[in-house]
């Protein structure tokens, strides 16, 4: 299966493709991760993207797909593969259905923004050790303390109330459109993302998926 996973930041979708990956055996394909791969491997792509990113400058869509469509030509992707962070943009949506790159369903992971604010402003991470809480869903032992290292724990700033409501904005205006670009295709399955755990969440997927 050829897979797209969409949702807003903190919606989970990060969490549930790695949870498909190895439930198909498919590759979780991320733009970060793999931006970092292409430059490492010092690929065409990559030392363009490479170039841009040490002049300070944004890597363009161009760029971004050119690394996404190199990717899914490796043999790991023969059998499908799950984007997360790709398509951002209808401008990258449209580029990839005309570069050829065939998508089979599109799962959005619905999440009311004040969840998501409540989910993401309750992370905290250690800054010595990087061990991950939340102060309602996994707390620490000792409240501010790390059960693991004693470090502080920290709200990271890209989980502050603030930033997140930020990001959210960008969301709702640059990426949300997607769901009807892929609606009008017939691809688009939606998932509420906040309803039972994260294995109802899970199950929820599975369903819809046929999977």
């Amino acid at each position: 299966m050829k897979i797209i996973f969409l949702g807003a930041p903190g919606a989970g979708k990060g969490t549930q493709a790695e949870i498909f990956s190895a439930r198909l055996g498919i590759p979780t394909i991320s733009t970060g991760n793999i931006l970092r791969a292409a430059i490492q491997a010092g690929t065409e792509v990559g030392l363009q993207a490479k170039a841009l990113i040490d002049a300070g400058q944004l890597v363009p869509d161009q760029v971004i797909l050119a690394i996404v469509k190199e990717r899914l030509s490796h043999d790991d992707c023969a059998k499908g593969f799950i984007l997360d962070g790709v398509p951002r943009t209808l401008a990258q949506a449209q580029a990839m259905e005309d570069m050829g790159i065939v998508i089979d369903r599109v799962v959005d992971l619905e999440v009311p923004d004040e969840a998501i604010i409540q989910r993401m402003s309750g992370r905290r991470v250690c800054e010595s050790c990087g061990a991950p809480y939340h102060v309602e869903a996994n707390p620490s032992k000792t409240e501010g303390i790390c059960d693991h290292c004693g470090g502080k724990l920290v709200t990271r700033k890209d989980d502050r109330a603030e930033t997140v409501k930020e990001r959210l904005e960008v969301y709702h205006s640059v990426t949300e459109p997607l769901k009807d670009f892929y609606g009008e295709r017939g691809l688009l399955c939606t998932v509420p993302g906040d309803k039972g755990s994260l294995e109802d969440v899970s199950a929820a997927i599975a369903k819809t998926l046929g999977v």
